[in-house]
């Protein structure tokens, strides 16, 4: 199902379906303020499970990371938030930026994994945050397209994304063309900030 929304005037009632669809363990496809991206209920194992079957893994071999509305919620599913990351994530959020912190163990036993790294987005996108802001915890979230694909056009167009997709998903909301850059990955799980990948988002 493709549902069009309006990022400058958005319909409560579509994000109300959208959480809805959430609730019941499907995926979606969603705009972010970079690439489209595919996610889940974090809340919902289930959904966790079909969220990395999609992405032909096992859930413990995933490295998804989570959307959450503000800075008070992010720190809700990490061990620690140090002043000077948080000083930047500040600076930089909402924004196209991915922070890897070190996850609560509450979020390590929903991935059932040891792995204690976590990604956290807070997109300068409406669309999405409403969506968390409705469905009241973070949104699980990665990528739609691989790392080792090629970022073909389709990946942008929300119409060829819903003909490439829409067997496979419940949902796809068009929110207008995404970006064909990812967002710039930070790592703040070590004693200084480093950047592991620049994307759109420039510090």
């Amino acid at each position: 199902m493709l549902i069009e929304i309006n990022e400058k005037n958005i319909d409560s009632r579509l994000i109300e379906d959208v959480v809805k669809a959430l609730k019941n363990g499907e995926i979606i496809i969603y705009p972010t303020d970079s690439v489209y991206a595919i996610g889940c209920d974090l809340k919902n194992k289930k959904a966790l499970e079909k969220l990395a079957k999609f992405k032909g893994k096992k859930l413990k071999q995933t490295k998804f990371s989570i959307i959450c509305k503000n800075l008070s919620q992010v720190s809700e599913y990490v061990k620690h938030l140090p002043q000077p990351t948080f000083k930047v994530m500040k600076r930089t959020l909402p924004g196209p930026f991915t922070y890897i912190l070190n996850a609560s163990n509450e979020v390590t036993k929903l991935f059932d994994t040891s792995r204690t790294e976590l990604g956290i987005k807070i997109p300068d996108n409406n669309i999405v945050l409403e969506i968390v802001e409705a469905l009241g915890n973070p949104l699980v979230t990665t990528s739609l397209h691989n790392t080792e694909d090629d970022m073909l056009e389709y990946f942008i167009d929300p119409y060829k994304i819903y003909e490439q997709f829409d067997d496979k998903v419940n949902t796809i909301i068009d929110g207008g063309p995404g970006k064909l850059e990812a967002s710039t990955v930070i790592d703040c799980t070590g004693d200084q900030p480093e950047m592991i990948r620049e994307g759109v988002g420039k510090l």
